[in-house]
């Protein structure tokens, strides 16, 4: 399998970290985007490029499940599908098995829009799935929900009978994504306030101004059971001009050096300007200092590749882009140290 290194950002230090199950020298392509788009190399998405968008990866042993926005499959909606591989390479689809079958009574039934999944093994047979779904009062709206299971496959039952974080005034939340940080034994829940949701227009109902805020949240749950909250969230990111209508799709990670990377995406989904981008601090807290897009359109053939999502403290990550009318999952192993990273992807 090889990997090709196709975006670095600053100058790449001496000490840079290699992957843990580092391959061979020989088999990385260091370049910078304009090198690569001339070397003419595409990449595949997993699954043979099924519709799998925001996806989620979680580590179990030595094998990867994904979870993904809601689809259809053979005519039957699914909530919450999945996918499974224990190489990292070769993936297979879950098809019409749902992770999440049935929904919280605060779900909009008809149309229940169940998005970004993330599933967090909390002990040996625990497991706790962030998700955000359609309001029933305001299916405008999405807030976000928690749902448990004893399988990493569920079938995940919804826990309690109100959503679990609902800023319904500021446009909803969606996005969550938990992290278990080791350094000190907390685990955490970032997720987007949907302010695009409540814009005035423009790209993605958020480019005519006034420009409504779409923070980036930070939320302390308990170690124990994933949903408790400790204290009051906290903003780590705002979107700025040059992030368009939004910021969203976060993903935390710690660095061997002990850097907190927070990937996400900014600009609209819908055009070529969506990417994934990365800040990083020193305190999971913040302040976050953002390096811009990591991966955009035109890496490898990609188009609006965005909702990079990490195994917690790990290098495996998944992200999708537009792929036939779809958005497709594809993979990607990222190292770094402070503000530096490299990615490596898969070859077709």
């Amino acid at each position: 399998m090889a990997y090709y290194n196709f975006k670095f950002m600053s100058m790449l230090a001496a000490g840079l970290l290699l992957l843990a199950h580092a391959v061979a020298t020989d088999n990385f392509l260091i370049a910078d985007n304009s090198t690569t788009v001339k070397r003419g190399i595409t990449l595949s998405p997993a699954m043979n490029g099924i519709n799998f968008p925001d996806p989620s990866v979680i580590r179990i042993g030595n094998e990867w499940w994904a979870f993904s926005t809601m689809s259809h499959y053979n005519g039957k909606r699914v909530h919450v599908p999945m996918a499974h591989t224990g190489d990292f390479s070769t993936w297979t689809s879950f098809g019409e098995q749902d992770a999440l079958p049935n929904l919280p009574s605060w779900v909009d039934p008809d149309a229940p829009a169940v998005w970004a999944p993330d599933v967090v093994h909390l002990a040996p047979g625990r497991f706790i799935m962030y998700f955000s779904a359609a309001l029933k009062t305001s299916p405008q709206t999405h807030c976000l929900g928690i749902a448990s299971a004893s399988t990493v496959t569920g079938p995940y039952t919804p826990i309690g009978t109100a959503p679990w974080a609902c800023p319904t005034a500021q446009g909803g939340a969606i996005d969550p994504a938990g992290y278990y940080d080791p350094s000190d034994n907390t685990r955490w829940v970032v997720y987007k306030i949907d302010g695009n949701s409540i814009g005035h227009g423009g790209s993605c109902g958020n480019t005519v101004q006034p420009v409504v805020s779409t923070p980036i949240m930070l939320q302390q749950v308990s170690v124990d059971n994933g949903f408790t909250k400790i204290g009051l969230p906290r903003v780590l990111i705002v979107n700025d001009p040059a992030d368009g209508p939004y910021v969203e799709a976060p993903s935390l990670t710690r660095m061997p050096d002990g850097t907190y990377v927070l990937y996400y995406s900014s600009n609209c989904y819908v055009t070529p300007l969506y990417d994934v981008s990365y800040a990083t601090s020193k305190n999971i807290r913040g302040p976050y200092k953002k390096y811009g897009g990591l991966i955009q359109t035109g890496t490898y053939g990609l188009t609006a590749p965005g909702g990079l999502n990490m195994a917690i403290n790990g290098n495996h990550s998944v992200f999708h882009a537009n792929w036939n009318g779809g958005r497709a999952m594809f993979t990607a192993l990222i190292s770094g140290q402070g503000s530096q990273l490299r990615v490596w992807v898969k070859s077709s």
